[in-house]
């Protein structure tokens, strides 16, 4: 038996090819390539391809989930899987079908549609993924981050920022769905992520139902900053982002464009981005979140962008368009937009499907995190931007 030990298999394979851009094929080279492989390189003229490309080539690709169908499951999993200390949440995510089947809709983002049951608790925990919620459907659950009951209505906004501790609790008779939206794939990819359990049961001080949280009594005057506010996190101190201002604010960017005085994107198109009070910044330092209004019979420009978005709509219906595939689209219908995939919206919305009369999108994206990086790009079809 021999005892000398044995070289593992390299995970590199190279292969000379006969191209114009790769050195001539000799034996010297298949001898070199050897080399390589033992000592685990790769020289950069076999990879540069697909190292950088042209423009990017993301690994995700467009796709469409039907909120008629999330919420039959989810509502099936509210009947067979109990909240508590093994998945801590009733969140089913969604995954792209480009992806391995990893829970991730794009390659730096999470969503997931929540359900709690009526009278349940979501346990106490915390982790370092920045995380929001946002309710196109349904009233009656309060999230509890760091003490303070914040209540979750349609249309609410609610961020959170990471490492700070949070549960849910249903105060009614009925269930509730949402939609939660986290940046665990990108913590997952550059290995960064914390949690930690918390208490298994909040207080009954903390199991309140009030009709604004503190956060909300003290950051929710608009142009307005509380002096004696503290010390600032990375995220907004603002949990609740309220419906009726988001709606307020796009309703009265169309009726600016109406009478001349603009005030849109684009014609019929009605935008606003969720920010920080305290610095006018991102509500969380890795996701961007945005509200969209696009008047019935309105089409926005087609648009690629670095990075990645997650819509869902929340009102309305109309035809999107992410790369090469077009859908029709109804109230809580979700869908991925890769990144530099082209994206255009048609609305088809009207008195009959939609409160304000219009297709309204909520969109969230990982913008923060390429403007961060000088890696943000837009194009805007027709334009030279």
């Amino acid at each position: 038996m021999s005892t000398a030990a044995t070289t593992p298999e390299s995970p590199v394979r190279l292969r000379a090819i006969d191209a114009p851009d790769q050195p001539d094929v000799t034996p010297a080279l298949e001898d070199l390539y050897r080399g390589f492989e033992q000592e685990l390189l790769v020289p950069l003229w076999t990879e540069i391809g697909d190292l950088m490309p042209a423009r990017p080539r993301s690994r995700a690709v467009p796709h469409l989930w039907r909120w008629e169908n999330l919420r039959r499951l989810a509502a099936q999993a509210g009947d067979l899987v109990p909240v508590g200390r093994g998945g801590e949440r009733r969140a089913i995510a969604l995954a792209n079908p480009a992806l391995g089947g990893r829970p991730f809709a794009t390659p730096t983002l999470w969503a997931a549609i929540q359900y709690l049951m009526p009278g349940e608790d979501a346990p106490e925990h915390r982790h370092t993924q920045h995380a929001f919620r946002f309710v196109v459907e349904g009233e009656g659950v309060w999230t509890v981050v760091g003490g303070d009951a914040v209540p979750m209505r349609r249309g609410d906004f609610l961020p959170q920022a990471g490492w700070n501790w949070h549960a849910h609790h249903n105060a009614t008779s009925e269930p509730m769905a949402w939609i939660d939206g986290l940046d665990i794939p990108f913590q997952y990819v550059t290995e960064t992520q914390f949690f930690e359990f918390g208490r298994d049961e909040i207080s009954d001080a903390e199991r309140i139902t009030p009709e604004r949280s503190r956060s909300e009594r003290l950051w929710g005057h608009p142009g307005l900053r509380p002096l004696p506010a503290g010390e600032l996190t990375p995220g907004t101190p603002l949990l609740s982002y309220k419906w009726e201002f988001t709606d307020r604010a796009l309703a009265d960017q169309l009726a600016l464009e109406a009478e001349g005085f603009g005030g849109t994107v684009e014609p019929g198109h009605a935008a606003v981005r969720y920010t920080n009070p305290a610095t006018g910044a991102d509500v969380l330092p890795t996701l961007r979140a945005e509200m969209h209004r696009i008047a019935r019979g309105a089409e926005t420009a087609p648009v690629r962008e670095t990075g990645s978005s997650v819509y869902q709509v929340f009102d309305g219906s109309g035809t999107v368009t992410a790369g090469d595939r077009t859908w029709t689209v109804t109230r809580g219908d979700l869908f991925a937009v890769p990144s530099w995939q082209p994206f255009s919206a048609r609305s088809e919305a009207g008195s009959t499907d939609s409160d304000s009369g219009a297709l309204d999108l909520f969109r969230f994206s990982d913008s923060p995190v390429f403007e961060a990086l000088q890696l943000n790009r837009t194009h805007i079809e027709g334009t030279t931007r």
